[in-house]
């Protein structure tokens, strides 16, 4: 699938820290029991890539991509870890030249008009804008809309459950980026029951 077909399979993608690789299969499984199968594991801990290959071997019902590729051998080692697309936190040369050298597809970050000429030029027209709320959030987005109507977003970054609807209302929003699905709290305590109940409430989101 290409990203804007990624991002229309749920309302909300949760993003996910795992700094213990036994949470990641139980993790996958009570976010795709609530309705959300979109996943981005962040490279923000050793753990990521390891956790990734496990959530695609025992959890087949689940799309699980990489977060937080700052750098172009990143892109090699996530397809190596079996990740199915790709979200970068910005846009560079280098990123969009190692991009190109896998076969999943990349949703780009971007945060100002700027970067998002940038972007098309590199052919995207499916783009993450973060961080979201310190971006300017909803008006940003409304404004962007009238400058770049062909243009679809995943906004990431300051989004939590009260917020989240007013984004998804937008035409150009596909989808939402969030950490609220997974509570560190819970993520620690392996209440998975909650996780679940707070993705089935994720996936309501946006009439869908």
């Amino acid at each position: 699938m290409n990203i804007r077909q990624i991002l229309g399979l749920a309302p909300v993608i949760p993003v996910i820290t795992i700094r213990n690789v036994e949470h990641a299969v139980p993790l996958a499984e009570a976010l795709v029991a609530g309705g959300l199968r979109v996943l981005e594991v962040t490279l923000r801990s050793p753990e990521a890539l390891e956790a990734i290959a496990l959530m695609r071997r025992a959890v087949p019902e689940a799309f699980v991509g990489v977060g937080t590729l700052t750098r172009a051998a990143q892109f090699h080692q996530a397809d190596s870890a079996g990740a199915q697309f790709g979200v970068s936190p910005g846009l560079t040369d280098e990123i969009a030249a190692a991009a190109r050298t896998v076969a999943w597809p990349l949703l780009p970050g971007i945060m100002t008009p700027s970067e998002l000429l940038i972007a098309l030029g590199h052919g995207y027209t499916s783009c993450k804008l973060f961080p979201a709320q310190q971006a300017g959030g909803v008006g940003m987005l409304k404004a962007l809309n009238a400058v770049f109507p062909d243009v679809v977003f995943c906004p990431t970054g300051g989004i939590g459950r009260q917020t989240a609807g007013d984004y998804l209302s937008l035409p150009n929003v596909a989808c939402v980026g969030g950490s609220w699905v997974v509570p560190e709290a819970a993520l620690a305590a392996r209440d998975w029951g909650h996780i679940t109940d707070l993705a089935r409430d994720a996936a309501t989101l946006g009439g869908l």
